[in-house]
């Protein structure tokens, strides 16, 4: 009962859109500017790079709370990857924005970081290498997303969390879809840029 109950809590805790609340309280509606993304990539090019920062910190919040919470009640790791990809699902389809939400990096960030901390410095090591070579948030966020999988098996963790985080790679690229249209074509924003489509 308790884990059916942290996985409720997780999606509704990662349904809170709070890249729109931040950029409503900058004064701009996310949702109709820029990519028209809630994520803190938007939110940071559309209203500026504080209200982005507090977007990141908080969407990385919401796949982190939910998760270390069920390793502190010793879920097995089953329940424990329910509770992630619920938050993830949470912050990709939030109820309180119509099942319109963000990419999920950040929460699957978020959630990798409470299951395998080590793990996730590395990733963010291979997100950094790439963004700095490309300036590209995007092509860096599935980079790191698709070498997350590999990574935690390398390292011996449960295979259910790696199968987790396959999962999660998959849908962040596919909720790329459109970034990777714009990366061939040679027309995705780049690091810095002052506008995204």
């Amino acid at each position: 009962m308790a884990a059916y109950l942290l996985v409720l809590i997780a999606y509704l805790l990662g349904s809170v859109p709070t890249g729109y609340i931040l950029g409503s309280l900058a004064g701009v509606d996310v949702r109709k500017a820029g990519s028209g993304n809630v994520g803190a990539t938007n939110v940071a090019r559309v209203a500026g790079k504080r209200p982005g920062i507090f977007t990141l910190i908080a969407d990385v919040a919401k796949g982190f709370v939910p998760v270390i919470i069920a390793i502190h009640l010793n879920f097995s790791p089953l329940a424990t990857a329910c509770v992630g990809i619920a938050a993830f699902l949470g912050h990709l389809y939030p109820v309180f924005l119509r099942f319109k939400g963000g990419k999920g990096v950040a929460t699957a960030l978020g959630i990798l970081l409470a299951l395998a901390p080590w793990v996730t410095l590395g990733l963010i090591v291979v997100f950094a290498a790439v963004l700095l070579a490309a300036r590209a948030v995007s092509l860096s966020s599935m980079i790191a997303a698709a070498v997350a999988p590999l990574v935690l098996w390398l390292s011996s963790h449960p295979p259910t969390y790696v199968w987790m985080s396959f999962l999660i790679a998959v849908m962040i690229v596919v909720r790329h879809r459109e970034n990777i249209q714009r990366l061939l074509s040679g027309t995705e924003p780049k690091l810095g840029a002052a506008n995204s489509r």
